[in-house]
């Protein structure tokens, strides 16, 4: 099995392998050119977003700065919003649901280290001196709407239409339908039609009469 295929199959991969390193090198450098492109121009952004992540619904907006590692290991639904500075460290497999929302500097990390330091150090392998690494996929279902500054740990799956609160850190599976928060984050409460603000009923109410 080729390194690739290990890293995405959540076995111990070497980062360090040319195959691997040519194709991270790649997508940070189109990152890069992404995140240099002014909000303004948004033909050129999706353009590079799709070279980026080629399996993404219509309707996503993403704004910089923004970084993955692979983005062939990310797949997102359709209508998704992502606010400034969202990481997403895709070594295993990232599924992102329809219409989820991210905001401020949210990351998904999937990758894993040893958890002995003799084993996480870079060493002599015979074929080189590199460290190695594993990684967990993160699934991510759909109306979910992470708040700012959430972190999603490899081997997540978040149930659809959750909400997470702000400076979360998530460590395990949370259910559909609840308001979710904390450190490590727990399920607070199902939401229910209690926390209905009916938004366009309201908004409409708000406008100035044609």
């Amino acid at each position: 099995m080729e390194e690739f295929e290990k890293m995405k199959s959540g076995l111990l991969y070497n980062p360090a392998e040319s195959g691997i390193a040519a194709k991270h090198n790649n997508i940070m450098a189109l990152c890069e050119k992404l995140n240099r492109v002014t909000i303004k121009n948004q033909p050129r952004r999706k353009k590079i977003l799709k070279k980026i992540i080629p399996s993404m619904g219509d309707g996503a907006f993403i704004v910089s700065p923004f970084n993955c590692e692979y983005g062939s290991n990310i797949k997102i639904g359709k209508n998704f919003f992502s606010n400034f500075n969202c990481i997403i460290l895709d070594v295993a497999p990232v599924t992102i649901g329809d219409n989820a929302m991210f905001g401020p500097h949210v990351t998904l990390a999937t990758p894993m280290h040893p958890l002995v330091a003799s084993e996480r150090a870079v060493q002599d392998y015979g074929d080189g001196i590199y460290d190695l690494e594993y990684a967990r996929p993160i699934t991510i279902g759909n109306g979910v709407w992470l708040a700012s500054n959430v972190t999603i740990v490899g081997g997540v799956t978040i149930g659809d239409e959750c909400v997470v609160g702000a400076g979360s850190v998530v460590t395990r599976d949370l259910p559909s339908g609840y308001l979710c928060m904390g450190t490590p984050c727990k399920p607070i409460r199902k939401i229910t039609d209690a926390d209905r603000l009916f938004v366009k009923e309201t908004y409409d109410a708000c406008r100035p009469l044609k």
